[in-house]
């Protein structure tokens, strides 16, 4: 193991006994913000310190084994051991490499996941019907919380529009590289003749903002309008203006929500979302200033790239990023995503450690 990889694992050792230090205080809780910044930290730090243990016992088995090598008794039974030792060692300092990547800061976070109906018309809102299943029941397997804030059916029960938050660990990082345009070839439900039709819908991921410390909003730059809401929900809907829809003037987004007949609790959810959206605008201007030094193929969450194929014909699903195709297209859109998640991931971390190896 190269000197500046050991170095940096034992400054994080000693900054996980700070933190531990720190959380054991009697005036932990007091500040919930800092509280809630140590414990994330915490359980990043945790698994990367818990495998820079294992490495260093494996360092010791190994000189052991060296030592029993110089006895002519247990010399066999010393290179066995070495054998042993020495591949522990390669395999953890390689699984120490990849938990030193640089992480996003977001990965543990919650998000908003917004489907919109693309090209395709009525086919591509019931797509979006589909999609929102695909994400609720791959939420369902991983024990997450979802919540449908907002929503815009369409007449045969599909969705124009639909966004809906996801609450659980590492919700982020299994669904940040879904962001993009998903496009579908099946023949419709309306389709009389057969034919195959192609249509699109457009996925986009945002973590959810920390309400104290992301994203702080000058009361004068937001507008704020209220009006009766649209669409099912009984007499209550055209008697209240309970919808609210909040626009950041210096950005110009804009997030709506009339789901609730409450205006309060609109307003609440409205300026969740919105709190996402800027966020996620000033992350992207960030990376387009270091668009040179990312990678094109995952990870950039581009709404316009179109980045996967569902051949329901086929019953294959293409990821065109990494040229991944499986032919399970009824598993995957039950909500059996990991095949994907995962392949998504190693590329990423591939390319991340090429990247490294380049600047050292």
């Amino acid at each position: 193991m190269k000197e500046s990889m050991r170095a940096k694992l034992a400054q994080l050792v000693h900054r996980l006994t700070e933190i531990d230090a720190a959380l054991a205080s009697e005036d932990a809780a007091r500040d919930l913000d800092q509280f809630r910044r140590l414990s994330r930290e915490r359980a990043e730090l945790e698994p990367v310190v818990a495998r820079f243990r294992e490495y260093l016992a494996a360092e010791q088995d190994l000189d052991t084994a060296q030592q029993m090598i110089a006895d002519p008794a247990l010399r066999a039974l010393g290179q066995e051991e070495e054998g042993v030792a020495r591949t522990r060692i390669a395999t953890l300092e390689d699984e120490l490499q990849r938990l030193l990547l640089p992480t996003d800061p977001n990965d543990e976070r919650n998000i908003f996941l917004e489907i919109r109906a693309g090209t395709g018309g009525e086919e591509s809102a019931l797509f979006a019907a589909a999609l929102l299943r695909m994400y609720m029941r791959y939420a369902e397997r991983r024990h997450w919380q979802t919540e449908i804030l907002s929503e815009s059916s369409s007449d045969l029960g599909g969705y124009r529009e639909v966004i809906v938050r996801i609450a659980g660990a590492g919700a982020y990082s299994r669904l940040k590289f879904e962001s993009g345009v998903h496009r579908v070839q099946r023949v419709p439900e309306t389709e009389a003749q057969g034919r195959i039709h192609t249509s699109a819908c457009t996925v986009a991921v945002l973590p959810e903002a920390d309400e104290i410390e992301d994203v702080k909003f000058d009361p004068s730059e937001l507008r704020i309008d209220v009006f009766r809401a649209s669409g099912a929900g009984g007499q209550h809907v055209n008697k209240t203006e309970s919808a609210v829809r909040i626009t950041h003037l210096p950005t110009g987004l804009v997030a709506e929500c009339q789901d609730d007949r409450s205006q309060h609790k609109n307003k609440e959810r409205a300026l969740k979302i919105l709190a996402a959206r800027v966020k996620d605008a000033q992350v992207r201007a960030q990376q387009q200033s270091q668009a040179s030094a990312r990678r094109s193929l995952v990870g950039t969450g581009d709404r316009s790239e179109r980045i996967r194929t569902y051949n329901f014909p086929q019953g294959r699903v293409t990821d065109h990023r990494i040229n991944l195709t499986l032919y399970k297209i009824d598993q995957i859109m039950d909500g059996d995503l990991d095949d994907l998640s995962n392949a998504l991931t190693a590329e990423y971390q591939a390319d991340q450690l090429a990247a490294l190896a380049e600047s050292e």
